[in-house]
């Protein structure tokens, strides 16, 4: 039997994922860090707090649509930031394939109960 789950689930879930993948070392946060392994190709996926700045927000999903990496806005940059055990943070990167994809789909199911 399949729990179905709600946003506040969802969230959890991401900022767990996020601690996770920090402590593998398959995460970098920050404008510039992010930016620097978007621009090599390493970053899978792209997290955008919804509270950073429009500058930073056109920036990045300009990068990542250019160079066809999915990106989200989520959270706020305080709970990013928190969750990985740093300061707040506008903007962290993915850099592991598969745990990308769970998040994407984490992410995926949180806009689809929003709508």
């Amino acid at each position: 039997m399949k729990m179905k789950m709600n946003n506040e689930m969802i969230e959890k879930k991401v900022y767990s994922w996020l601690g996770l993948c920090t402590r593998a070392g398959n995460l970098v946060s920050g404008d510039d860090t992010t930016l620097r392994s978007l621009k090599k190709g390493a970053v899978k996926l792209v997290i955008i707090a919804e509270d950073a700045s429009n500058n930073t927000k056109k920036l990045f999903s300009d990068k990542c649509s250019f160079r066809n990496i999915v990106f989200f806005e989520f959270g706020n940059k305080v709970m990013l930031g928190n969750s990985i055990g740093k300061s707040p943070r506008a903007v962290v990167g993915i850099l592991d394939k598969n745990i990308s994809i769970q998040l994407i789909n984490l992410l995926e199911d949180k806009s689809k109960i929003e709508k």
